[in-house]
């Protein structure tokens, strides 16, 4: 059993050993047993209700004449054509994102993104945009608050995922970890995905597109960069003399 360890926990073979010697009997086998029967067990009836809910997803469109859309040029919400394929496929795109947490964010949000108007009206609902408290000339940060905790678990998922990855979510997230705790850094990625989410639902055409890891780096203002980077060595009485590169 201690052989069967991974990760850093086998650097603790030799406790691990000790501690399964003589703790592990036919009565534990045989509830041991039971785990993997009871997973096959429920794993026919998550089918049969993923099924139906693909289902239901794609008929919702289908049968909405007026499926929200937004016009680019003047930000509106407009009426799209029907017909329109699952919305699973567009937020299982999402880096961490997957069919299993899109149905989820789905069916807490609907597909009517009409009824929220905006993304940051959307993530106000949700409970996930920041907030102050005031009281008398005093005003402080507070909690996101409480929101649906179906949806910020969903939500927690796909931002703990986007997180690892090498994209603009993942640059996003380490980015703000480094001047805030991580538990808000997640927090501020989740709403970043809930938007994404938004546009995707509210224009059923779209579809998610990465901007890449580089995205802050090919925005930042080489000449004003150099010149505050210039600033600061000659500050410290050093005389600068700057070479094009090849």
């Amino acid at each position: 059993l201690a052989g069967l360890a991974k990760g850093r926990a086998r650097a603790r073979l030799s406790t691990l050993a000790e501690a399964a010697d003589g703790r592990f009997n036919d009565h534990h086998a045989r509830l041991a047993r039971m785990l993997p029967d009871q997973s096959d067990d429920l794993a026919k009836p998550i089918a049969e209700v993923t099924v139906l809910l693909d289902q239901a997803i794609a008929a919702v469109p289908a049968a909405t004449t007026n499926a929200p859309l937004i016009d680019a040029s003047t930000g509106e919400m407009t009426a799209a054509p029907t017909g329109l394929a699952t919305a699973v496929e567009p937020i299982s795109a999402l880096p961490g994102s997957g069919p299993d947490v899109a149905r989820a964010v789905i069916g807490e949000i609907g597909l009517d993104m009409t009824v929220f108007g905006t993304g940051p009206r959307l993530c106000s609902w949700a409970k996930i945009s920041p907030r102050t408290v005031q009281s008398g000339r005093k005003t402080g940060k507070a909690t996101t608050g409480k929101g649906n905790p179906y949806l910020k678990a969903a939500l927690g998922q796909m931002a703990m995922g986007a997180a690892k990855t090498d994209t603009f979510l993942g640059a996003r997230y380490r980015r703000l970890a480094k001047r805030m705790p991580k538990a808000k850094a997640l927090a501020a990625l989740e709403r970043s995905i809930l938007v994404v989410i938004f546009h995707l639902l509210a224009d059923p055409t779209a579809t998610f597109k990465d901007l890449g890891a580089d995205y802050y780096e090919k925005r930042v203002d080489k000449q004003r960069h150099t010149a505050n980077l210039v600033r600061q060595l000659e500050a410290l009485g050093h005389h600068v003399t700057l070479t094009t590169a090849a």
